[in-house]
């Protein structure tokens, strides 16, 4: 089982940054790829960004440019840099250990003046 615990969101004004940060704890050895995805009411749960255990990064259309993914062996950041409206969402943690997917518990990131 992995764990992941979720921090950093919150309300931001519209051209600001924010960071979201995913740490996981359990049994982490052979996790393939660590991301974060979003869901705004109404809508599907969306990828966002992604990085795989041999540093390949990939970037939704929409945020490519003002949002950059990063990690280390336990943790994922996303840098949410320009950020709009239309970015508000809940954003989740997922990582693939093995073929199976684990998801955090969701983190609200609104942006709004």
């Amino acid at each position: 089982q992995v764990q992941l615990l979720e921090s950093g969101g919150g309300l931001v004004q519209p051209g600001g940054s924010l960071t979201l940060s995913c740490a996981a704890s359990g049994n982490i050895l052979g996790i393939a790829a660590m991301g974060w995805y979003r869901q705004a009411p109404g809508n599907q749960r969306d990828l966002v960004a992604v990085i795989t255990s041999g540093g390949l990064t990939t970037h939704a259309e929409s945020v490519e440019g003002r949002f950059n993914i990063s990690n280390d062996m336990k943790t994922v950041n996303l840098r949410m840099n320009m950020m709009k409206p239309e970015d508000t969402a809940v954003y989740y943690c997922s990582v693939r250990r093995f073929d199976l997917d684990y998801w955090g518990q969701g983190t609200q990131v609104t942006v709004s003046s």
